[in-house]
């Protein structure tokens, strides 16, 4: 049985926690936290009587709106390469469905991609990430492990990428993906690289698709959630390789996507076109979103690492993945051992909620965790406008108000520090 996703279970567990009055910082979920730009309002308000069935794929307007997208950054692409559908998790699902062979996942990795490859039967190889970056597997771990699993019975096919990184926040960088990508041609691996946060990287042009390397066998994931916070609007698009790989899997992807969910919905079709024609607004308003990203995610990124914890700087999105090893001794006094004890002493004592990183594939007894930023931009429209216009979003009160908190809450964890050095003395 597959469980309900840790991070919609965190996020319902939290809204519950609000509803009942409950003053808590949300730090458990990857919603993007702004609000509608409102001139692609617009597009679906227009685009509100098509409310006919279209092609599985995507209509021809949107794919080629699509395939202008990956082309302008560095992927040559035809509109026959693209697929749409509501949501780039059902793509993924597809995939990895279709794709011969076992799955082989970045340790820690987001949630979904285990749990889709549990659904489709197959066995997951876990290979721990670099230090420098999330997102990719360590390729001085990976060969080691892929001839390792098929000394063993194992049979991985397909390898999962996420660039940039969710759980860790950050670009894995040009050099290591190129050794993962050779490592994966040399082992035969499908890649599925989903790059759903792509747009949102600090510096996106520091991005490199694993599809720039191994062209025949990349598929490349991605959507609007993210860059465009159109998460509940469920709009998803994946670039197919040509080649007989990339024909065959598309083939098998058409067929399921036709039992399964039809078509993307027409006017978020006529949504998606708009976005990736990157018009002026749509691009000014991603440019705008990726600085608050990077101004608030790099303010509790310090609050994190000032009391002692280890943490990669954040380069993309809304996340980091803090890791309390270097506190875990003066914790354990206190009866604080591992991930959930840390998470559960953070939500009970202090009202702050996250995501423990066993959620991701990692040590359960580790006490590391995913934290999110991006729901501390304000709890109306009105506060993520001025949250999105402001020069300096961190001193705005409300978000400055979390960090007071988050500060306290981690400091509480110092203070068990000073107290037992002072005992000791």
């Amino acid at each position: 049985m597959v469980a309900h996703s840790a991070t919609l279970a965190i996020n319902e567990r939290l809204a519950a926690r609000r509803a009942a009055g409950e003053q808590v910082v949300h730090l458990g979920f990857g919603e993007a936290g702004l609000p509608v730009l409102p001139s692609v309002a617009d597009v679906l308000r227009d685009a509100a009587g098509r409310n006919g069935y279209g092609p599985v794929v995507g209509d021809a307007r949107v794919r080629e709106a699509a395939a202008g997208y990956f082309t302008r950054r560095d992927l040559p692409t035809a509109a026959d390469q693209i697929v749409t559908a509501p949501g780039s998790k059902a793509l993924l699902y597809a995939l990895i469905a279709a794709l011969p062979g076992d799955v082989v996942l970045p340790r820690p990795s987001w949630v979904t991609y285990a749990a889709q490859a549990a659904l489709t039967g197959k066995r997951v190889l876990w290979v721990d990430v670099a230090e420098e970056a999330g997102g990719v597997p360590d390729p001085d771990l990976l060969a080691d492990a892929l001839t390792r699993s098929r000394r063993e019975g194992g049979n991985p096919g397909v390898l999962v990428l996420t660039l940039p990184d969710n759980p860790t926040g950050t670009v894995a960088p040009a050099e290591l993906i190129k050794r993962v990508c050779a490592i994966a041609e040399e082992h035969d691996l499908a890649v599925i690289s989903d790059e759903i946060y792509r747009d949102v990287a600090y510096q996106p042009e520091k991005v490199i698709s694993p599809a720039v390397h191994i062209p025949d066998r990349c598929f490349v994931t991605g959507g609007l959630s993210k860059s465009m916070a159109l998460g509940g609007w469920r709009i998803g698009f994946a670039r197919f390789p040509t080649g007989e790989l990339g024909t065959r899997t598309l083939d098998t992807v058409i067929g399921l996507a036709s039992e399964v969910w039809s078509s993307l919905a027409a006017p978020m079709q006529e949504v998606t076109a708009h976005v990736l024609d990157e018009p002026a607004e749509v691009t000014a308003h991603i440019a705008s979103s990726r600085a608050l990203h990077e101004a608030v995610s790099t303010a509790v990124h310090h609050e994190f690492t000032a009391v002692g914890a280890s943490c990669r700087k954040p380069t993309a999105a809304f996340y980091l993945y803090p890791d309390f090893s270097p506190l875990a001794a003066d914790l354990a006094e206190h009866g604080i051992e591992g991930a959930d004890a840390v998470a559960d002493h953070l939500l009970d004592h202090h009202g702050i909620g996250v995501l423990t990183g066993s959620a991701f594939g990692d040590d359960p007894t580790a006490p590391r965790f995913r934290v999110a930023t991006s729901l501390l931009y304000g709890d109306t429209d009105e506060q993520r406008w001025e949250a999105l216009r402001s020069a300096d979003p961190v001193a705005l009160p409300w978000i400055d108000n979390a960090l007071n908190r988050i500060r306290t809450a981690l400091e509480s964890f110092r203070r068990y520090d000073a107290r037992r050095t002072v005992r000791r003395r």
